[in-house]
C-alpha cells in the first residue's frame, strides 16, 4: 500500500489545536516534567516513550490521581510480562469515576437511550447514590475484595451501577450482553467462578422483544459459586424465585464506600473472541485501567466535563468499559441499547442528535454501511454539535474516510483507531492537534513505544511489519484467569520476540508518523513471499455495490502451492456472473496489484464473525485445510454457526 498522501483530508485550525487538553498538557509537562515545550506532538509521543516514569507520573498529576498511600516509583520492573507499575499505591477507580458528582450533582452523568430513540438522564448524584446503596448491599451479602461478579446485561444505566458498585468494594467485573446463547456466557462465566449474577429478563432489539429468562435459568444451574441473582425488570417480568430485586437492592440512600487497593489489584476479566478454544479471560488492574484511560480519553479523545461521549457498543466488548470511562473525565456518557439500524441505517445518527453527543464513536463496517445505503447524516440530522467522529473494529477504508469528510462536515475530526481488548485500549489513533490523512491513523498514542517489526526483530519504516509494543503499558494484562504458570499469557504475546509484545496486526509506521493497519498478522496473506493485508482487498471489492461484505483466505498448500480464494456474500438482486468477476478482479488490480487478485471467487451464503461483528478468517482458514469444526473453532463464539457449513463442505470437496 502506498503511504504518498500529500494533502490530509482535515487539520485542526490553530484555536481548536490551543485548546485541546493535549496542548494544555505538554505546556504544563513541559514546566514540571522535562516534557518538550516544542516540537508538537511528535517531541510530546519521542518523550513520553523514552521517559515512561516521568510521562506515567505526570499523567497522574496532572489528572490529580488519588492515591491513597504513596507509591514507592513509577515502573518496578520493567520485564514484559509482568511488569509492576506503581507498587506500594493503593487507589479505587468507582472512586475516580465518581468525583464529578461533587460539582456537578444536578448534571447528566448518563444519558440512556432505546429504541424510541427518546433520552433518559441519570444525574452524577443519583448514579452516585445508586452506586453507594448497592456496594453496601453487595458488602452485606457477603462480597469481598477479589469476588467476581458478573453481569448478563445489555447497555443499559443499570450495567454501570453494577460495575461502579463492584469496583467500589474493590471486587472484579465481568459482562456478556444478552444476545450471547448460555454456552458462550458459561464459557466465559465458569472461568471466573462468580459469585453474583446481575442479569435481565430480556432486551428489546431490532423493534422485537427477546425473552432470555430460560438462557437466566440455565446461568444459575450452571455456575454453582453464585450466592445471589439480581434481576432487572427489563420487560417487566416478575423476579424469579430465589433472586433479588434490583429496585431493592438501590433504594438506599448510603454514601459510597471506596475500597483502597493495590495498583494492580483486578478491576475487570475481559474475553478474547475465542474463536478457536476457550476464551482468554483478561484481567486487567484497577491502576492500570484508570491512569490509560485518563490518558486516552482526557488528551487523545479529549474529552472533558462539557462533552457528551456515545460509543455504539455492547457489554460484551471493550468498547463498552471503555465508554464507562469517559466518567473519569467528568464527561456525560451516551448509552445506547438497541440495533445499530432501527428502525434505518441511519439510527446511530439519530441518537447523536438526540443526545447532543460530541465524540461519536461507532464501527467501521457501520460508516461503510451507511455509504452503501446512500445515508446522507449531515442533511437529515442536526449534527453540530459532533466534533470527531471515532471508529474501531476494523480498519476504516479510504473511502469511509471520504464518506465521512463528505456527508457529515469538511471540518469533522475523523479518528480512526486501533487497539485491542488485550489492553482495553488503543495504540494508535486518535490526535486531536494532528491532520488527518485519507485511510491512516493519526499516530501512535502517548507512553506506547509501538513500532512495525520485520520478521527478524528489526524496525521498519514505511514497510508492512507486525505490531510490536517495545515497553509495558499501564493496562496490559496483569495476567490471564487460570493461567498459574503464566504459559498462556506468554504464549499470547511474547513467543515470537522475547520480552515484546507482538499483537498479531500487520501495520505500516509512515516516516511522516500516520499508522497504517493491514489486519491481522496470523491470517495475513503471503504470496510469493509478498505480505499483504486482508483488510486492503475488503475495502477494493465492498466498495463495489453488488458485494455486501467479502472474505479472503490464503493458503499454503502441501506441494508449495497458494490458494487464495475470495469469498462474496452478495447484495440482494446480485449475481456473481462473469461480468462481476471480472469488475471485482480489474478493480484489486488496479487499486492493489495483479499479486492480490484471488485465485477464485466463490459466492457463498454469508461471512461468519465473533460475537463482536470480526470476520473469522483464521478458523475459516483452518477449516478449509481439513480441520474438523470442533477444533477449527469454538461454536459458542460465532454469530451464525449454520454459515460454516458451507466452508466444511467446500473442504470436503477440494480433499
Amino acid at each position: 500500500m502506498s503511504t504518498a498522501n500529500p494533502q490530509p483530508l482535515w487539520q485542526p485550525d490553530p484555536e481548536r489545536t490551543a485548546e485541546a487538553r493535549i496542548t494544555t498538557f505538554q505546556t504544563w509537562a513541559a514546566a514540571r516534567h522535562g516534557a518538550p515545550a516544542d516540537g508538537g506532538y511528535a517531541a510530546l509521543h519521542r518523550w513520553s516513550v523514552d521517559h515512561l516514569d516521568r510521562f506515567w507520573k505526570a499523567v497522574t498529576d496532572f489528572f490529580d490521581v488519588r492515591f491513597s498511600t504513596p507509591y514507592t516509583r513509577v515502573l518496578g520492573d520493567r520485564a514484559m510480562p509482568g511488569a509492576q507499575w506503581f507498587p506500594g499505591a493503593t487507589l479505587n477507580y468507582a472512586e475516580h469515576a465518581l468525583r464529578a458528582a461533587a460539582e456537578r450533582a444536578d448534571r447528566p452523568a448518563l444519558v440512556h437511550v432505546d429504541e424510541t430513540h427518546e433520552p433518559r438522564p441519570v444525574t452524577w448524584a443519583e448514579l452516585r447514590r445508586q452506586v453507594g446503596s448497592l456496594a453496601a448491599e453487595l458488602r452485606a451479602l457477603g462480597v469481598r475484595p477479589g469476588d467476581r461478579i458478573s453481569g448478563y446485561l445489555p447497555n443499559i444505566p443499570q450495567a454501570v451501577v453494577a460495575l461502579l458498585a463492584t469496583a467500589a468494594v474493590g471486587a472484579v467485573w465481568t459482562s456478556c450482553a444478552p444476545d450471547f446463547g448460555a454456552r458462550s456466557v458459561l464459557d466465559r462465566f465458569q472461568q471466573v467462578e462468580p459469585v453474583v449474577l446481575f442479569t435481565v429478563d430480556g432486551y428489546r432489539y431490532g423493534g422485537k422483544e427477546h425473552d432470555r429468562r430460560e438462557t437466566v435459568a440455565e446461568l444459575r444451574r450452571e455456575l454453582p459459586t453464585l450466592r445471589a441473582v439480581v434481576h432487572i425488570p427489563l420487560l417487566g417480568t416478575e423476579a424469579p424465585d430465589g433472586t433479588l430485586e434490583w429496585s431493592a437492592l438501590t433504594a438506599g440512600d448510603t454514601e459510597p464506600v471506596f475500597e483502597q487497593v493495590p495498583f494492580d489489584h483486578p478491576l475487570w476479566v475481559l474475553y478474547s473472541s475465542g474463536t478457536t478454544g476457550l476464551p482468554k479471560a483478561i484481567v486487567q488492574s484497577q491502576g492500570g485501567i484508570l491512569v490509560e484511560h485518563l490518558k486516552q480519553l482526557g488528551l487523545h479523545c479529549d474529552l472533558g466535563p462539557e462533552d457528551r461521549f456515545f460509543w455504539y457498543t455492547s457489554t460484551g466488548w471493550m468498547m463498552w468499559n471503555f465508554l464507562v470511562s469517559g466518567l473519569l473525565t467528568g464527561t456525560t456518557i451516551i448509552l445506547y441499547d438497541g440495533s445499530p439500524g432501527f428502525p434505518d441505517t441511519g439510527a446511530q445518527w439519530k441518537v447523536a442528535e438526540r443526545t447532543g453527543a460530541t465524540l461519536y464513536g461507532t464501527s467501521a463496517a457501520y460508516v461503510m454501511a451507511c455509504r452503501k445505503a446512500g445515508v446522507h447524516p449531515a442533511r437529515d440530522y442536526d449534527l453540530s454539535r459532533v466534533k470527531c467522529v471515532a471508529t474501531t473494529g476494523s480498519p476504516l477504508p479510504p473511502d469511509g474516510f471520504r464518506w465521512l469528510h463528505d456527508e457529515v462536515r469538511d471540518d469533522l475530526w475523523i479518528a480512526s483507531v486501533s487497539g485491542g481488548t488485550d489492553v482495553c485500549s488503543c495504540f494508535a489513533g486518535a490526535v486531536p492537534t494532528l491532520p488527518v490523512y485519507t485511510g491512516e491513523l493519526q499516530a501512535p498514542g502517548l507512553g506506547t513505544d509501538l513500532q512495525a517489526w520485520d520478521p527478524s526483530g528489526r524496525p521498519v519504516v514505511d514497510e508492512v511489519g507486525e505490531l510490536v509494543v517495545t515497553q509495558p503499558m499501564p493496562s496490559m494484562p496483569v495476567r490471564f484467569w487460570n493461567d498459574p504458570d503464566g504459559s498462556r499469557y506468554h504464549d499470547s504475546y511474547f513467543d515470537t520476540y522475547p520480552g515484546v509484545w507482538r499483537h498479531g496486526d500487520w501495520i505500516t509506521l509512515t516516516s511522516r508518523g500516520t499508522v497504517i493497519i493491514h489486519g491481522r498478522s496470523d491470517s495475513t496473506l503471503n504470496r510469493q513471499g509478498v505480505r499483504m493485508g486482508s483488510a486492503d482487498i475488503y475495502e477494493v471489492v465492498e466498495r463495489l455495490p453488488e458485494i455486501k461484505e467479502s472474505l479472503v483466505i490464503g493458503i499454503e498448500q502441501p506441494d508449495g502451492g497458494y490458494w487464495m480464494p475470495l469469498f462474496v456474500h452478495l447484495a440482494p438482486g446480485a449475481a456473481l456472473d462473469g461480468a462481476l468477476v471480472d469488475r471485482i478482479k480489474r478493480a484489486i488490480r488496479e487499486h492493489l496489484s495483479p499479486r492480490h487478485i484471488p485465485d477464485e471467487i466463490i459466492e457463498v451464503p454469508g461471512v461468519p464473525h465473533t460475537l463482536t461483528g470480526k470476520r473469522i478468517e483464521v478458523p475459516v482458514k483452518r477449516l478449509l485445510q481439513g480441520t474438523p469444526l470442533e477444533k477449527a473453532v469454538n461454536p459458542g463464539s460465532i454469530d451464525d454457526l449454520a454459515l460454516l457449513a458451507f466452508y466444511e463442505e467446500l473442504a470436503r470437496k477440494r480433499a
